[in-house]
């Protein structure tokens, strides 16, 4: 049965990614003879699920040679090689990108502002904002804030000074590219200045301000960009965009996008790999249970592979794996405690540093991880209370366990002889003369040879005690 339910799981898996392997799917819809108008929605943290999803409408937009392709964006930022994926795709685009800042109160911060530079046309919502495009140190601590040096001067973290550089020098390029303004570009990464969409437009970050689709159509109509061209071209195509009549498709991510998206959440990656090991931890405690051993592996290759779509520091998987091993020792080889809390202690350490970078937007809940902890030691004081109770539960076997019992004569004799305790004839020496039948009590035990000392009373039936041999020679049965 486990061969069956792991030839399952095998099949499962390459299934899906045979199914994650495929091409994107076509959008079927009758479109006449006018180019058409894709909208994309990206909201919520950028990650590699959001980088997939642009590259597949920039290819969709370029099979159905679309008029433009609009990216609605919402996004507190995220993930640093997922934008640069992006704008690479963006400045690759044959057709013309426009990034729009939308709905009303979204943002476009951090990763989201170089999204707004790389696009050829670049379009803000009212009530919206851009800005604070700052890099995130590893270790949470930015820029701003850094304690000055004994000169007066600010003291720099030189690993992040290099990535605020690196990031200045990025946007400042696309700033060149477009046209845009590279002063506040500069400032929105070196002193996490933000605009509001009227701010934005004012000062040339931006080229639209709109507050629907209509109006943001009507403002691309007529607008001439620069495209890149055919593949080896060394010039960008000047295009006008054209949308008067076109048709509107709204793009939706395939399921394959859809379920990457869930997995490359942090906290989900996280909730995966502890119900992971709580699932093994489950099928090694009671064997042949089957269903929490099945649905572990399932959970912790699931949280496996979401971890590998985060940048995750391996010290961090190191201490969660050491955490559950602990636990796991504990289970097994009681330690009143020092194997418990110490995985305990390693277990919420680990999920701490578990994800590399410290940003609100791939950060994992600090409230999950109190969460599990909380449960954690939860399963370590169980185990512990199991414990401290079979260490004060009776010996039921073994030496300890046939001092004191009750032995019965087989036959009369003075100093050495038989006697039968728990259904067993065992050689005895006795400190006194035993009749056959007469009780005695088991006062040592020497290798094979049980010490007794005879009661002073006999005890009712004992030939019912005896072994069914000599219980029927007794009675004359053959």
């Amino acid at each position: 049965m486990r061969s069956l339910h792991l030839a399952v799981v095998v099949v499962v898996a390459l299934l899906a990614s045979r199914l994650a392997a495929q091409s994107p799917s076509e959008i079927r819809v009758d479109l006449g003879h006018e180019p058409p108008v894709l909208f994309l929605r990206v909201e919520g943290a950028l990650g590699p699920p959001t980088a997939r999803f642009v590259a597949e409408g920039i290819h969709e937009a370029q099979r159905l040679r679309a008029a433009a392709l609009v990216l609605e964006l919402d996004t507190p930022g995220g993930l640093d090689a997922s934008m640069r994926e992006m704008i690479g795709d963006i400045l690759a685009s044959p057709v013309p990108v426009v990034v729009w800042v939308s709905p009303r109160g979204a943002r476009a911060a951090s990763a989201g502002t170089f999204l707004v530079y790389a696009s050829h046309v670049a379009a803000m919502a009212p009530a919206t904002n851009l800005g604070a495009a700052t890099p995130v140190a590893f270790s949470g601590a930015s820029s701003q804030g850094q304690k000055p040096d004994a000169a007066g001067r600010e003291a720099r973290d030189p690993s992040l000074h290099k990535a605020e550089s690196d990031a200045a020098a990025t946007i400042r390029g696309l700033a060149e590219l477009r046209g845009r303004d590279p002063v506040f570009a500069e400032a929105a990464v070196r002193e996490a200045a933000s605009l509001s969409s009227s701010e934005a437009l004012e000062r040339g970050v931006i080229d639209i301000v709109a507050a629907d689709r209509t109006a943001l159509l009507q403002a691309l109509d007529g607008r001439t960009v620069h495209v890149a061209g055919d593949v080896g071209a060394r010039v960008d195509t000047a295009i006008t965009i054209d949308v008067d009549h076109a048709p509107i498709i709204d793009v939706q991510p395939r399921w394959q996008t859809r379920v990457l998206s869930v997995l490359a959440n942090p906290n989900v990656a996280y909730l995966l790999l502890i119900f992971g090991f709580y699932g093994i931890l489950f099928e090694l405690s009671s064997p042949g249970s089957v269903l929490p051993g099945v649905a572990g592996a399932i959970s912790l290759l699931l949280g496996l592979f979401a971890l590998q779509l985060l940048p995750v520091s391996y010290a961090g998987v190191a201490l969660v794996a050491l955490g559950f091993a602990l636990m796991i020792a504990e289970s097994f080889a009681p330690s009143f405690g020092a194997l418990g809390v110490g995985g305990l202690v390693s277990l919420v350490v680990g999920s701490l540093l578990l994800v590399d970078v410290q940003a609100p937007a791939v950060a994992i809940s600090r409230p999950l991880i109190a969460g599990v902890a909380f449960l954690s030691a939860g399963f370590v004081l169980g185990v512990l209370r199991l414990a401290l109770r079979a260490r004060h539960r009776p010996v039921v076997s073994g030496r300890e366990q046939m001092i004191g019992s009750v032995a019965v004569a087989t036959s009369s004799f003075d100093d050495r002889g038989a006697v039968a305790v728990h259904g067993e004839v065992w050689d005895a020496a006795s400190s006194g003369p035993l009749q056959q039948g007469q009780a005695a009590d088991v006062v040592d035990v020497e290798g094979l040879l049980l010490r007794v000392r005879p009661r002073p009373q006999t005890v009712d039936d004992a030939a019912m005690k005896l072994p069914d041999t000599e219980t029927r020679q007794r009675r004359g049965a053959p």
